[in-house]
């Protein structure tokens, strides 16, 4: 009822009614963190969302920041839930199917309504301590139980590809609740079936080799000022999400002042949308350079997404993350996505014409074109890890998740 208040004593003894209520508010905040981003739920949103007044829901949560950590700390427990389950099966493989199938019933009960989205994790890192610093363990704890579904690793080399495996597996699941949108719910089980092929067996046809040539994507820049600040703001965006990078602190990182900021842009959206453009014409830059190198389909697929794994480890221009887009206009928002399709579409046609010439492993070539927009997207969160080895390494080993799959010996690694 609207404006209801909880019953005396309610919260401190935990009945099922406050418990009932909490979860539902847990719940609103969750669907108003994945449309507008956690800097930009409201109380009153919230509120609505539930029938409830502001004063209402203050009576569970004292501040927003409070109800944001909480909607992300039931989103990492549920994380921690499936990997426990899937961690019993006997095999790494087995392993990893069972997490796959476990979050695609997730899904599938959300289509049907008999669950509720979880809040996506894109903003944890803007958080304010001393949740922060909460959230980030819990998800280092999903982190390295992810990894664990290889097992006990032999080597420091193993646990390093461990980690890349353990990234792409999960980077991959929160974008598969995205690639899903474009098939019928009875599709998705197919949809699952050929991300766990990929995983299983990759794209290589036996006997491939990881020979990948780094194309030269350097062009003069009309306004170096302009992509400065692009550059900037995208690093900052990457780390602390949409609305935790403030246009006060990208001019402090550039040090210059806000005035600067509205000198080559007119509004944070238009900056968004100025570095998503940006992203999107590197990935189509790699794509074209790749084709006009020549050579078999493989060659291509893997030169291209080797050089953009470079540019994310070395983070001097580093791609966009698409978690970015939740804080834009659905209008917007949805221009975007439809560039990100189109050059995904590239991709899946340079894949189907290796299956043709016989240079790529047969497979579903749109659902590896998604896997492919989501591995150089993610990359920018394993720089750190990428430069605890020789770069050409790190590109080798993060690279061979989708190319030579995720249970197989790793390919012939540079040294």
């Amino acid at each position: 009822m609207e404006g209801e208040q909880p019953a005396i004593g309610e919260a401190g003894q935990g009945t099922a009614r406050f418990r009932q209520k909490r979860d539902a508010i847990l719940t609103a905040a969750a669907e108003a963190i994945n449309e507008q981003s956690a800097k930009g739920m409201t109380f009153a949103d919230v509120a609505r969302r539930v029938g409830l007044n502001t004063t209402s829901v203050t009576y569970y949560f004292k501040r927003k920041e409070e109800l944001a950590a909480a909607a992300f700390e039931h989103t990492l427990d549920y994380l921690l839930t499936m990997l426990d389950e899937a961690a019993r099966e006997p095999t790494p493989e087995r392993r990893v199917e069972r997490y796959l199938q476990l979050n695609l019933e997730r899904l599938l009960r959300i289509e049907g309504g008999g669950e509720r989205p979880m809040a996506v994790l894109s903003d944890l890192r803007a958080t304010e301590e001393p949740a922060r610093g909460r959230l980030l363990a819990g998800w280092r704890d999903v982190f390295r139980r992810t990894r664990a579904l290889w097992g006990e690793p032999a080597t420091r080399a193993a646990k390093d590809l461990n980690g890349a495996r353990a990234h792409v597996l999960l980077e991959n699941t929160f974008w598969l609740t995205v690639v899903l949108r474009r098939y019928e719910p009875e599709q998705w089980p197919r949809v699952n079936g050929r991300l766990m092929d990929l995983f299983a067996r990759g794209l290589a046809v036996p006997g491939a080799r990881w020979e990948p040539q780094l194309l030269d994507l350097s062009h003069q820049e009309r306004e170096p000022a302009r992509a400065q600040f692009l550059l900037a703001a995208t690093r900052l965006i990457n780390e602390l999400g949409y609305r935790g990078a403030s246009v006060q602190r990208i001019a402090s990182e550039l040090n210059v002042t806000k005035g600067s900021f509205y000198h080559h842009l007119d509004a944070k959206d238009e900056l968004v949308i100025a570095c998503y453009k940006r992203s999107l014409d590197t990935v189509a830059d790699a794509q074209r350079a790749a084709d006009r190198a020549g050579g078999a389909h493989w060659r291509r697929l893997t030169s291209a997404v080797a050089t953009l794994l470079d540019i994310q480890f070395a983070e001097r221009a580093p791609l966009l993350r698409t978690t970015a887009m939740s804080g834009l206009p659905p209008s917007v928002r949805t221009a975007m996505v439809d560039r990100s399709n189109g050059i995904a579409r590239r991709y899946a046609g340079t894949v189907m014409d290796g299956i043709v010439e016989g240079s790529v492993r047969p497979v579903d070539a749109l659902v590896a074109s998604q896997m492919l927009m989501a591995l150089q997207n993610a990359a920018f969160d394993m720089r750190k890890w990428a430069a605890t080895m020789p770069r050409d390494r790190a590109i080798a080993m993060y690279a061979s998740c989708l190319f030579f799959g995720m249970f197989a010996e790793a390919p012939t690694m540079p040294a």
